[in-house]
């Protein structure tokens, strides 16, 4: 008994022991801990000031190239440099004559040209506002103005051809032949022969009315219609009623080589000349206006060069266009000098 006695409590001082040591063990693990907690944050501080988070540094290497791709692809494309607004008059367009020349402009400046095609009052008007950059008219007088008035830098020559008045091959107002355009019109009052009118401010239409001032005559009636349309429309709604009108000689031979059934009746009078000029619009007045690519267009379509694609531009074997800029005119000047000095030279 007192041996078994001695034997527990030996074994209970045993257990007690090794609870102690298990105890003071404990206590070691938990200060390991607590040292790693103090010092594990200051080493992960240290990396993150020294070195950039792997995500971040290649999101920083890559920004620089995106964004001066997005510049490049941007400046390429950008519509304020690149885009010119024309203002022209209806016999430009309606001829073919711009779709003929004009890619040559874009290409060369690298640009898109937007045509407003109205006639030379609307156009004139447009640029005054600062609503177009540079304007390409056919009525020399109100374009002189229109400088003079600091709507535009300058005015220069590109070329003409002629006005014609076209009528029924029947010709029931007897004038196929005349060549003296107001006497023309006033036959065509006295006969209260149908005549339709541009009506729309344009360049033929200020041509019209001053041949009708040169006769005396004030048409009105019903055999006078105003049509407010372009050329083209007009020579349309002349063709349809087989009246008469006056017609830019490029509108009238493109709408004849697609099959219009009116003639040219009058033709040849010297007041039936037909100059036009391109001007850009002055930038001082209208600061938004695209002034340098304004000015190489009026460069541009003045050139020998492209006077001499003007020139060449035809319907069914005809020239529509007699270039008329100073280049152009120096050059023809040249030429018989250049022929004489070979001919003596040989």
């Amino acid at each position: 008994m007192f041996a078994h006695k001695y034997m527990r409590v030996g074994l209970l001082l045993l257990l007690l022991t090794s609870l102690f040591v298990l105890a003071a063990c404990g206590d070691d693990d938990n200060g390991d801990d607590e040292d790693t907690a103090e010092t594990t944050p200051v080493a992960t501080d240290i990396v993150s000031e020294t070195t950039p988070e792997p995500a971040e540094a290649a999101t920083e290497e890559a920004e620089e190239p995106a964004a001066e791709a997005t510049e490049a692809a941007l400046e390429a494309a950008s519509g304020e440099e690149g885009r010119l607004l024309l203002a022209t008059t209806t016999s430009t367009e309606d001829s073919g004559l711009l779709d003929y020349i004009l890619p040559d402009f874009e290409e060369k400046y690298n640009a898109t040209v937007d045509v407003v095609a109205v006639g030379t009052g609307q156009a004139l008007e447009l640029g005054a506002n600062g609503d177009a950059d540079v304007v390409l008219v056919h009525a020399r007088a109100r374009e002189d103005e229109f400088v003079a008035e600091g709507n535009g830098t300058q005015r220069y020559d590109v070329m003409y051809n002629d006005y014609v008045i076209v009528g029924p091959a029947d010709d029931p107002a007897r004038i196929q032949g005349m060549t003296d355009a107001a006497a023309a019109l006033a036959q065509l009052a006295s006969e209260e022969a149908l005549f339709v009118s541009r009506g729309d401010d344009s360049g033929t239409h200020t041509k019209e009315l001053s041949i009708w001032a040169a006769a005396e005559i004030e048409p009105s009636g019903d055999w006078y219609q105003s049509a407010g349309q372009g050329m083209g429309e007009v020579l349309t709604i002349t063709a349809e009623q087989q009246g008469y009108t006056l017609s830019d000689r490029a509108t009238y031979a493109t709408r004849k080589a697609a099959g219009l059934e009116l003639e040219i009746l009058v033709e040849g009078d010297p007041v039936l000349f037909n100059p036009y000029g391109v001007i850009p619009v002055n930038p001082e007045k209208h600061p938004s206006v695209n002034a340098e690519l304004a000015q190489a267009f009026a460069d541009w379509i003045t050139s020998l060069e492209t006077q001499e694609l003007i020139a060449g531009y035809e319907v069914e074997g005809q020239a529509l266009f007699t270039p008329d800029s100073e280049a152009w005119r120096a050059a023809q000047s040249e030429a018989p000098a250049e022929a004489d000095a070979t001919a003596e030279a040989e």
